[in-house]
């Protein structure tokens, strides 16, 4: 089963909750968001996003390549271009891979 926004947003409004710490599904909401703009801005200026528990982004570059094109089977040129990879946390890389 995938975790929809809808469904992420709710689990953390009702975790926090228990946890002591009401806060609302708009504030959830809006921290994520946030979150996505302020990771956009931080890795386009070159450096890495913590997300704690979960690992790093790290801003990286692809170069160019060639590759073909799967429908007609032509060379084609790949620009190069910039991505975003993720470092995954050892705490988090153990708890999915427990035996």
């Amino acid at each position: 089963m995938t975790l929809t926004q809808k469904d992420l947003i709710d689990t953390i409004t009702l975790e926090l909750g228990v946890n002591g710490t009401p806060i609302s599904k708009t504030q959830v909401d809006a921290v994520l968001n946030r979150l996505s703009i302020v990771a956009a801005r931080t890795l386009k200026a070159g450096n890495d996003v913590p997300l704690p528990g979960i690992g790093k982004l790290k801003a990286g570059k692809r170069a160019a390549r060639s590759g073909r094109n799967p429908s007609t089977g032509a060379a084609i040129e790949i620009p190069a271009k910039n991505t975003v990879k993720l470092a995954v946390a050892k705490p988090l890389d153990e708890a999915i891979n427990q035996l």
